[in-house]
């Protein structure tokens, strides 16, 4: 139900804000990070970012085009486990989904070289 309703709202964007999705990146943390990917992937965007996190399915009949995706994971990560990550990247490169992954020396965290890396994502995808 919580997918829904906010592919709902993201879907909804456009009209209320004049902003389309192709120019919107949708991210989030652990459980927001699964959430964006979950519902984003459906979506037309501009770009996806999961931050320690995982996808609940895996579907294989995803519509292109397929938004980029970062993927940013820790190796010490006691919360969600490294091969959730490696799981990801792989489904997605399956899907062929533009993606970057980059690991971290961290746990359940965002550091800021993290957050770096995000700022560069955001610039390449939604350049001004």
């Amino acid at each position: 139900e919580s997918q829904q309703l906010l592919f709902e709202w993201l879907a909804s964007l456009e009209g209320s804000t004049g902003i389309p999705l192709s120019a919107t990146i949708v991210g989030g943390f652990s459980q927001g990070g699964a959430m964006a990917l979950d519902v984003g992937l459906n979506l037309t965007l501009a770009g996806l970012i999961s931050m320690s996190g995982y996808m609940h399915q895996t579907p294989e009949n995803i519509e292109s085009p397929l938004p980029s995706v970062l993927i940013i994971h820790g190796r010490k990560d006691p919360v969600v486990p490294l091969s959730a990550a490696h799981r990801l990247r792989d489904y997605l490169l399956r899907l062929g989904a533009p993606m970057q992954y980059k690991e971290f020396d961290m746990e359940h965290e965002i550091k800021p070289e993290a957050l770096e890396v995000v700022r560069e994502f955001i610039l390449v995808n939604f350049p001004r």
